[in-house]
């Protein structure tokens, strides 16, 4: 096959830089965990090059990775990089077509998939196929689409996997119906593969979506998904058009990011799930120095795209940066996961890298806001000696972080929930969070923490749309279990025990809390059901030494919800237990 490229030199009809087109090169994705060889090589005549170009992101949004040509180095001859993938590839797909059947150099490198047993083919139009083969399985992808449930496509999908020796992706579920799409164009920024060759950078690569996301949500005319539920497919072989279903967007950006030194090489590509296509891509390179101009540009070109009347008010505030300073930036990244987990380890070690991207970068308003979050579970947990220095030392981040906040959401609502926590000042908790959520309505973030203030305050009602809406932005993300215990509270406060109950096992199915076993044990001993509310303590016995009223307390600001649960827990251990205090 690598011949091809040498009868293409002979034409006066393509210069050679378009005829290469015509053959292979290089994009690999992170799925298998190789960069210089795939999985899969492609063999096509170009009259079906964007056939071609279809079967092969599709398959790259299935793990695996291809060799096409739009990305030939220039810096080695082609015809023996050509030869060396084919060889390498464990599998050869053939795309036969009028013109490939009248091709010897898609003929060779057919008979050498063949030989090798790596052979998989498919027809894009009505051509006969030659000799040995029509004798062969071939997958009719004539009229294709992208559909990634096509009896055609399906069938490419198991000879694959066969070839590779791995098990074939599930079709989605039969009858399960996608969720609606909003009534305005919506989209989510999927995962970026990291194309650094350093497994230590996929934080970076993480962050870039995150930061990129947070930019386009600040376009008030976009429904965008938040990142962390568009994080929940790192690593899992599912398309383009299938994210879009799971998720109920129009559009879904992908992409890679590759780090080296001190630049960074954003891909990026917007495809309208409605049918597969690819409406639009740039690469965009920088330094480090100005990575946030990089994640600007790219949300900023995409947005213009979807939404070209996007309002110059919008863009404006699009392009503001979270901190001048990169070093105080990787370490919030790096802090990030860590403060979420809620676990005492980690939020200790999320505090201490958030306190040294602060002494980088003072006035970085994020960075201090989780801080202040961070001070605020060890003061309500007692996970130090000094929870009044942590209350203190709470309170002081969050004011700092309002400081900076400017018109940043998330800011807002870090700060809004730590003051809530930490000085029980509502009514300047929730206007901060009614700020936030008019400045960006697509913070499911700010939604989430605004829905259990108001639940933890009284508010259930108003609590419960909140969260509502939080989920709807947020569908797939790692704040679900979080969700799934503010609606649970929900339920407890609305009286509606059965249904708590339901939520919790949920709930503790995901992650342990000793609020959430509190509260468990409260809602069998308002049902009667002694010996589970007993087994509900002791789980939460296990897992912290403090009393449940000093829990309760802590949790719950409204006194008759922390009568009602303190009344469940008497009723469960047959004491009683002092009332809630002014």
């Amino acid at each position: 096959m690598s011949l091809r490229a040498a009868s293409l030199q002979k034409s006066a009809t393509f210069p050679l830089p378009v005829a290469l087109r015509h053959r292979y090169g290089s994009v690999a994705t992170e799925g298998r965990g190789r960069s210089s060889m795939s999985d899969v090589f492609i063999s096509y005549a170009r009259s079906t090059a964007k056939q071609a170009q279809q079967v092969a992101e599709t398959l790259r949004g299935l793990g695996y990775s291809v060799w096409i040509d739009d990305d030939l180095p220039a810096h080695r001859t082609y015809s023996r990089v050509i030869e060396e993938q084919m060889t390498a590839a464990k599998a050869a797909v053939v795309i036969w077509s009028a013109d490939a059947v009248q091709s010897e150099w898609v003929m060779s490198e057919a008979n050498r998939a063949r030989e090798d047993h790596k052979l998989v083919q498919v027809i894009t139009d009505t051509a006969r196929l030659p000799m040995p083969f029509d004798t062969i399985q071939c997958a009719d992808l004539t009229g294709w689409s992208g559909d990634t449930e096509a009896q055609g496509w399906r069938k490419v999908v198991n000879s694959v996997a066969a070839v590779l020796g791995v098990a074939a992706p599930a079709p989605a579920a039969i009858g399960e119906a996608p969720l609606p799409l909003p009534s305005k164009p919506s989209i989510a920024v999927m995962p970026l593969a990291n194309l650094s060759g350093d497994p230590e950078q996929e934080y970076f690569a993480d962050g870039m979506v995150t930061e990129i996301t947070n930019a386009l949500s600040r376009f008030k005319s976009l429904f965008v998904i938040a990142s962390s539920s568009a994080l929940s497919f790192k690593g899992k072989a599912v398309g383009a058009q299938d994210a879009a279903k799971q998720l109920g967007v129009r559009y879904v950006l992908e992409g890679s990011v590759r780090k080296a030194g001190d630049r960074v090489r954003i891909t990026a590509q917007l495809i309208d799930a409605a049918d597969g296509a690819q409406i639009w891509t740039q690469r965009f390179e920088d330094t480090l120095d100005d990575v946030f101009a990089l994640q600007d540009r790219v949300a900023l070109a995409v947005g213009g795209k979807i939404e070209p009347t996007v309002q110059s008010a919008e863009i404006r505030r699009a392009l503001m940066r979270p901190t001048e300073n990169l070093g105080s930036y990787d370490l919030y990244l790096r802090a990030l996961p860590l403060y979420r987990s809620v676990e005492r380890t980690e939020v200790l070690e999320a505090l201490d890298l958030l306190n040294r991207a602060i002494t980088l970068d003072p006035d970085y308003g994020v960075a201090l806001g989780v801080a202040a979050i961070c001070h605020q579970f060890i003061y309500s947990n007692e996970w130090s000696d000094d929870s009044e220095g942590n209350r203190r030392q709470g309170i002081d981040l969050a004011h700092r972080a309002l400081k900076a906040a400017g018109d940043d959401a998330h800011v807002l609502a870090y700060g809004g929930y730590a003051i809530a926590g930490l000085e029980r000042d509502l009514d300047t908790a929730i206007a901060l969070f009614d700020r936030a959520t008019s400045l960006n309505s697509g913070s499911s973030l700010a939604w989430m923490l605004s829905g259990f203030v108001r639940l933890r305050a009284g508010q259930t009602d108003l609590g419960i749309e909140h969260v509502e809406t939080a989920s709807r932005l947020d569908p797939m993300g790692p704040n679900q279990a979080a969700r799934t215990l503010f609606m649970a509270l929900a339920r407890f406060e609305q009286h509606r025990f059965i249904e708590a109950v339901a939520l919790l096992k949920d709930y503790h199915h995901q992650r342990n809390s000793h609020f959430g076993y509190a509260m468990l044990a409260a809602c069998y001993g308002h049902l009667g059901q002694t010996d589970a509310a007993l087994a509900a303590l002791g789980q939460y016995r296990s897992l912290t030494p403090l009393p449940v009223e000093h829990v309760v307390r802590g949790f719950l600001f409204d006194p008759s919800d922390q009568t009602l649960l303190l009344d469940g827990v008497a009723l469960a251990e047959g004491t009683s237990l002092p009332p809630p205090s002014a």
